[in-house]
C-alpha cells in the first residue's frame, strides 16, 4: 500500500482526467495533450462523469494518513460531490452564456498555448483545423439538451452570438482572433496552413453563432431566475459551503452601506464637500491619472505588479521564486473584463493578468485599477495560485492544478484588496476610492444575484430603491448603473454575467467575508502568539478549496 493514499488517488485522477479533457489540461497547465480536443458528445459528457464518479467512491473508501491528507480528502469529496450533481442534473451539458460555456473554453485555449517553437505552433495548427468537429460534437450535445428541455435563456444565447461575431471579425475593428493567432507565425513554413486552418475555424465559430441565434436562441427560456433548487446547488458549487441565502441577502445590504459610507468620506478627500461622483469626475479628469492606450495600461500594470511582488517579499509574504514572475496582457477579445490564468505545473507558462478592453473604452483611468492589479497579481489570485502550484511536497496533484473554489479564491483576492490597505498601500485617497468602488459593486453583486434568481423582494433599503417589487433583470439594470462607475458596455457585460452564471458573483465577497472571520478567530486562538504573515503562509498552502473544507482546516492551525 502506498505511503499515501488519498493523495496517490488523487494525482492518478487527475492524470485521467487530463487525457479524457485536453482543453482542461491545457488550462491546467498539464503537458502532454496540446494538440487535442476533448470529446464534447453526450457520451464525452457521460465518460467524464463515470471518471469523476469512479475517483470520488474510491477516495471516500481509503483512509487518510494523517490530517494532512484528511484535508486533501475532505477538499477531493466536496468538490466530486457537486462535480456529480451538476452532471446529474446536465448542467454542464446545456451551460452556455456569455462568461461561461465550451465555446468560450474552446476560444480561450488558444491564448495559453505555446507560441515561441515549432512544436508549439504544430500543436495549434492541430488544434485549429480539429476545431470545426469539436463546434460540431459541441451543437450536438446542446440539441439533446434541448430536446429534453433544458436549455440556456435566450438572452444569453442572443449575447453569446453576439459576442461570436466580434470574435470573427463580422464586427467592430478587429479581425477574427484566429487570423490574428497566427499571424506571427505568418513567415514561418507553417505559416500557410496556419492561416488556412485559421480560416476554416474563423468560418466554423461564425457558423456556430449563426446557429446559435436563429436555431437555439428562439427555443431558449424567457425567464431567467433559476430558482431555488439550482441556485442553492450553484451556490454551493461557488461558495463550498452552503449559506443562509436570506440572511446573506440582508447581509449584502448592510455591506453595501457601510462601504458607501466610507466612500463618501474619502470623495470628501479629493473634493472637499463634494459627492463621490464629483470626486470620480476629478479623478479621471486628473492626467497624472490617465494613460493614453491600452498598450501603455498593460505596461502600467507590468510595473505595478513588478514592484509589488518585490516590496512583498520576505516582508508580508514568503513568496516562492517562479511566483514573483507574472506578465499582464491584452486580451484578444473585447468582450470585457479583467481575469487572471494560472501558470503551467513546471511554470514554463507564467501566471497571466489578462485586460479584455471593449472596444469603447478609450480612457484608461489608474486610479480604478490599483487594486485590481493587486487583486490579480499579488497578494491576489496570482499569489494563491501560484503558491498553490509550487507547493508539490504539500498539495497533491489536485490541490495543486484542478481545484479551484471562487468562494476561497475569489474571497481571497478581494480580502487581499483589502489587506493591501492595512498595509499602507492605497494611502492616496483616489487609490483607497477605488478599491472602495470594488468592494461596493461586489457588495451590490451579492444583493442582485440572489434577489434575481431568488425573486425575492426588494426589502425597505437606505437606497430607497424600489422597496416592495420583486427583482427583474431591468431591475438588476437599474441598481448596478446606479451603484457602479463602469462604462455602459462593462456594466451591460456583467449584468448578463449575474443572469446567466448564478451563484458566482455572491463568492467574492461572501468568501471574504470568511477569510476576515478566519483571521480573527486564529487571532483569538493564539493571542500575542499571532503572527499575520504565518498565517497566510499556512493557508495559502492549503491551496484554493471550498469555504467549508477551508474552514475546517483553518481552525487547525
Amino acid at each position: 500500500m502506498s505511503a499515501r493514499p488519498v493523495d496517490d488517488l488523487c494525482d492518478q485522477f487527475v492524470a485521467d482526467y487530463a487525457a479524457a479533457d485536453p482543453m482542461a489540461a491545457t488550462a491546467m497547465g498539464i503537458a502532454g495533450h496540446e494538440s487535442q480536443w476533448p470529446d464534447l458528445t453526450p457520451d464525452g459528457y457521460a465518460e467524464r462523469e463515470r471518471l469523476i464518479a469512479t475517483a470520488h467512491r474510491r477516495v471516500s473508501e481509503t483512509q487518510a494518513v494523517d490530517e494532512r491528507e484528511q484535508a486533501a480528502k475532505d477538499a477531493f469529496l466536496e468538490r466530486t460531490t457537486l462535480y456529480l450533481e451538476q452532471y446529474r442534473a446536465h448542467e454542464p451539458q446545456a451551460q452556455i452564456s456569455v462568461i461561461d460555456s465550451a465555446l468560450h473554453d474552446l476560444r480561450a485555449t488558444f491564448d495559453l498555448m505555446d507560441t515561441s517553437s515549432e512544436q508549439g505552433w504544430t500543436d495549434i495548427d492541430a488544434r485549429l483545423a480539429d476545431l470545426p468537429q469539436a463546434l460540431t460534437q459541441y451543437r450536438a450535445t446542446l440539441s439533446e439538451e434541448a430536446e429534453r428541455g433544458n436549455i440556456a435563456p435566450a438572452r444569453q444565447l442572443r449575447e453569446v452570438a453576439a459576442q461570436v461575431r466580434g470574435w470573427t471579425g463580422q464586427t467592430g475593428s478587429n479581425p477574427s482572433v484566429f487570423a490574428g493567432l497566427v499571424e506571427p507565425a505568418s513567415k514561418t513554413p507553417l505559416g500557410d496552413q496556419l492561416s488556412e486552418h485559421a480560416a476554416a475555424a474563423t468560418a466554423a465559430v461564425a457558423e456556430f453563432g449563426v446557429w446559435l441565434e436563429t436555431e437555439l436562441a428562439p427555443r431558449g427560456r424567457s425567464k431567467e431566475a433559476v430558482g431555488p433548487e439550482q441556485y442553492a446547488r450553484a451556490s454551493r458549487y461557488f461558495l463550498g459551503a452552503a449559506v443562509d441565502l436570506d440572511e446573506t441577502y440582508a447581509w449584502g445590504w448592510d455591506e453595501l452601506a457601510r462601504i458607501e459610507d466610507q466612500m463618501r468620506q474619502v470623495a470628501d478627500r479629493i473634493v472637499p464637500g463634494g459627492s463621490v461622483d464629483e470626486a470620480v469626475a476629478a479623478l479621471d479628469a486628473d492626467p497624472a491619472r490617465n494613460l493614453p492606450s491600452k498598450e501603455a495600461f498593460r505596461d502600467w500594470m507590468q510595473e505595478l505588479a513588478d514592484t509589488t511582488i518585490a516590496e512583498l517579499a520576505g516582508v508580508h509574504f514568503d513568496i516562492p521564486d517562479p511566483v514573483r514572475r507574472i506578465e499582464a496582457m491584452i486580451a484578444p477579445t473585447t468582450d470585457g473584463g479583467v481575469y487572471y490564468t494560472g501558470p503551467s505545473e513546471d511554470f514554463s507558462r507564467p501566471g497571466r493578468m489578462w485586460w479584455s478592453v471593449p472596444e469603447e473604452t478609450t480612457t484608461f483611468s489608474t486610479w480604478r485599477e490599483v487594486t485590481t492589479v493587486y487583486h490579480e497579481g499579488v497578494p491576489g489570485h496570482h499569489l494563491q495560485v501560484g503558491q498553490t502550484t509550487a507547493r508539490k511536497e504539500l498539495l497533491n496533484r489536485f490541490l495543486r492544478t484542478m481545484c479551484w473554489v471562487s468562494g476561497s479564491g475569489e474571497g481571497w483576492a478581494l480580502y487581499a484588496e483589502r489587506l493591501m490597505d492595512d498595509l499602507g498601500y492605497l494611502e492616496d485617497p483616489g487609490d483607497k476610492l477605488g478599491m472602495l468602488d470594488s468592494q461596493g459593486f461586489r457588495a451590490a453583486r451579492v444583493i442582485v444575484d440572489i434577489g434575481v434568481h431568488l425573486e425575492l423582494e426588494v426589502p425597505d433599503n437606505p437606497f430607497g430603491f424600489h422597496p416592495g417589487q420583486r427583482w427583474t433583470p431591468e431591475l438588476v439594470w437599474e441598481f448596478m448603473r446606479a451603484h457602479s462607475r463602469m462604462g455602459d458596455a462593462e456594466l451591460r457585460f456583467e449584468v448578463d454575467r449575474y443572469l446567466g452564471w448564478p451563484g458566482q458573483a455572491p463568492s467574492y465577497k461572501v468568501g471574504e467575508r470568511l477569510w476576515l472571520q478566519a483571521r480573527e478567530q486564529a487571532k483569538q486562538r493564539k493571542g500575542a502568539a499571532f503572527d499575520l504573515k504565518q498565517f497566510h503562509t499556512d493557508a495559502l498552502n492549503l491551496g484554493s478549496i471550498g469555504l467549508d473544507p477551508l474552514t475546517k482546516a483553518l481552525a487547525r492551525l
